[in-house]
């Protein structure tokens, strides 16, 4: 009997269908897409895309940007629950208050978030790119960055720039414990700690290098040391070891105890095989946007994307 990748690659050609995964998914799922990415690769393979169903194996906002982007073909994703903290804590009526009290400021937000706030956007921005985002905006203008507070708090740090912050934020990098991570670090002192910016102030300012997921591994395949303390969620172990075999990989301790002492997104882990399966056989549940709002969501995915080549 066929095991279930084998059925899932034979579904998948059968069904022209393409995988993207995010770092954050479960190893097995990572190990059958078409292409594993951050944010940021994930939005540009969706528009390169020849497929007629993409099977986003991520979180819903992630899905939908890929449905923004191709809006005919089939974008399905393995559980309509995979949601996201981050996403959810900007929700669009309260949003579009915000912004009305901030007249003049260009919107500049984070990927992490709903297709009805993309649309209430000037332009979007990911990790890989939000510093360069940001800088492309003239001096004198306002900018409201949302939802990510700390994210936002970083770009300040980095450019100096007076931005207007929506308070929302990752509860996967609001988990990290300084105390527990001091801890690890005197157990590999020769550890370089690396982090995503999502996290919060304190923990950044304990790394050596802050950035993107693809930004981490690229820096960890590149960097002489051969020990990392990694503050992202811990699914990104699994493509950055392939990367570099030869290296210790040390994910940063979350400060409640859980299965693996790390930070876990429960949103990502609700994709398993089993859904994936199902989802490419059934081909649901499907991601649909309405045309009004996806119009209007379209304009600052492409702005970011012009800018990020």
């Amino acid at each position: 009997m066929k095991n279930l990748k084998e059925r899932i690659l034979e579904l998948k050609k059968e069904k022209n269908a393409v995988i993207l995964a995010h770092y954050y998914q479960e190893a097995d799922i990572q190990d059958i897409a078409d292409y594993v990415g951050d944010s940021l690769g994930l939005s540009q393979e969706a528009m390169k895309v020849d497929a007629d169903i993409i099977l986003f194996a991520g979180v819903h906002f992630m899905a939908e940007t890929a449905k923004i982007l191709n809006p005919t073909k089939k974008v399905i994703l393995p559980d309509l629950k995979a949601g996201c903290s981050l996403a959810e804590s900007c929700p669009p009526d309260l949003f579009k208050k915000f912004i009305d009290e901030h007249p003049d400021h260009i919107v500049i937000t984070y990927v992490n978030c709903s297709a009805e706030i993309k649309a209430l956007s000037d332009i979007v921005c990911t990790s890989s790119n939000a510093l360069k985002i940001v800088e492309s905006i003239p001096k004198e203008t306002p900018i409201i960055f949302a939802p990510d507070k700390n994210l936002g708090k970083y770009i300040i740090s980095k450019t100096g720039r007076d931005m207007q912050l929506w308070d929302g934020s990752c509860v996967v990098h609001e988990a990290f414990s300084l105390d527990k991570l001091i801890e690890v670090h005197k157990q590999y002192p020769d550890a370089t700690i690396i982090a995503h910016p999502e996290s919060e102030t304190h923990i950044l300012q304990t790394a050596s290098y802050i950035g993107s997921t693809a930004g981490m591994i690229d820096y960890v395949k590149t960097n002489p040391n051969n020990q990392f303390i990694v503050a992202t969620e811990a699914g990104i172990l699994h493509k950055m070891q392939q990367e570099v075999p030869h290296k210790t990989l040390i994910p940063a301790p979350a400060k409640e105890d859980n299965t693996c002492a790390c930070s876990e997104c429960g949103y990502m882990k609700m994709n398993t095989l089993q859904k994936v399966y199902d989802c490419l056989l059934t081909e649901s549940p499907e991601i649909d946007v309405p045309e009004n709002i996806r119009k209007k969501a379209l304009v600052p995915i492409e702005r970011m994307l012009e800018l990020s080549k």
